[in-house]
């Protein structure tokens, strides 16, 4: 199984690819997020021109954010600096829409748009809607090599239910799943997916991204940790809850042991300004940081939302990973706590 490395892209991000790529990290993907970090594409270019042998993924682009042509060629660029390392991961997007409290985009439009992304990196002149005109658009000087459209950039589209599973068979792409809760049964579905779309079984590369942490067994260092490392994903469970229960969609609290601890975050979240824009403040520090106003994320809770456990849990826990089928898995390094990555090098390099 290979391990790899995720950013919220930063420009000092490369410092970071640098160390995975001397522990032998597979991969580092970078988040698009465009009101929380610096630019992705910006970050992996620093990352491109200081590393040799590691992949650098966009981990994941979010069409919306920029046209077609603008992508592939961001891609193309990249690839004249890393070339033959470059991945492109993308999704219907969810952090960098609901920032500007937009929901996903749909499936067959973000289908669309990966299809002319490729199409465009293979060097085709390609039909293309947009300001309401059909045109007619491609690259027009790559005999320069200005960008590199030789090198095969592989895709890797990130897909929870099963309609945008049946996307991601649709299009042979690799596979990216978040979060380690429900891990294994929703690999079994897009295997399930994948043969049926007839493709050979052995051939579905699966991706789980998850943040976490390495215990020691001490309670007062085993608690910073979870709280710094770990807890920002719990934390985006209640955000992404509070959009779907509040102004974004207005469904039911869930029911469960969970329903108590939404229905806290919420009397926080009534507060919160301005009064027409709550997803603000909602997403503020998503996937970074833990709010001072977020203490319904507990250590206990958040150990048991994220892969944290001690060296020896987490190397059994990732390899029945492995033994379900993923090829691949993806630490999501928090804002300065980056040294967390040599302790996932060792529980990595022990499975």
């Amino acid at each position: 199984m290979q391990y790899s490395v995720a950013f919220a892209s930063e420009v000092d991000s490369w410092r970071w690819v640098k160390r995975a790529e001397e522990l032998g990290f597979h991969a580092a993907w970078f988040y698009d997020t465009q009101l929380l970090n610096p630019d992705v594409f910006i970050c992996m270019a620093l990352a491109a021109h200081e590393t040799s042998t590691i992949r650098l993924g966009t981990g994941v682009l979010v069409p919306s954010n920029r046209i077609e042509p603008v992508t592939a060629n961001a891609l193309a660029s990249l690839s004249r600096l890393a070339p033959g390392r470059i991945d492109f991961g993308v999704g219907t997007g969810f952090t960098a829409r609901r920032t500007m409290g937009l929901g996903a985009i749909s499936l067959k439009k973000t289908q669309t748009y990966i299809e002319r992304v490729q199409q465009l990196l293979q060097g085709e002149t390609i039909e293309w809607d947009f300001e309401g005109l059909n045109r007619k658009i491609g690259f027009l000087n790559p005999d320069l090599e200005l960008i590199d459209l030789d090198q095969e950039i592989p895709l890797w589209f990130s897909a929870f239910g099963p309609k945008a599973k049946h996307i991601a068979a649709d299009l042979g792409a690799g596979w990216l799943n978040f979060g380690a809760q429900g891990a294994v049964e929703s690999l079994q579905e897009m295997q399930q997916i994948w043969q049926k779309t007839g493709h050979d079984s052995t051939q579905l590369k699966a991706n789980l991204f998850f943040l976490g942490a390495v215990l020691t067994g001490e309670a007062e260092t085993d608690e910073y940790k979870l709280m710094a490392q770990a807890a920002p994903l719990t934390a985006v469970m209640f955000h992404n809850l509070a959009d779907e229960v509040g102004a974004m969609a207005g469904a039911n609290l869930p029911q469960g042991p969970l329903s108590n601890l939404v229905a806290e975050y919420l009397k926080e979240h009534q507060h919160y300004e301005p009064s027409d824009a709550k997803y603000l403040s909602n997403h503020r520090g998503h996937l970074m940081f833990v709010r001072p106003e977020e203490k319904h994320v507990t250590p206990e809770l958040v150990q048991s939302t994220t892969m944290s456990g001690t060296h020896n849990e987490l190397v059994d826990r990732l390899r029945a990973l492995e033994s379900a089928g993923y090829d691949q898995v993806t630490i999501q390094l928090v804002h300065d706590h980056e040294t967390a990555i040599e302790d996932w090098a060792e529980v990595f390099n022990a499975i």
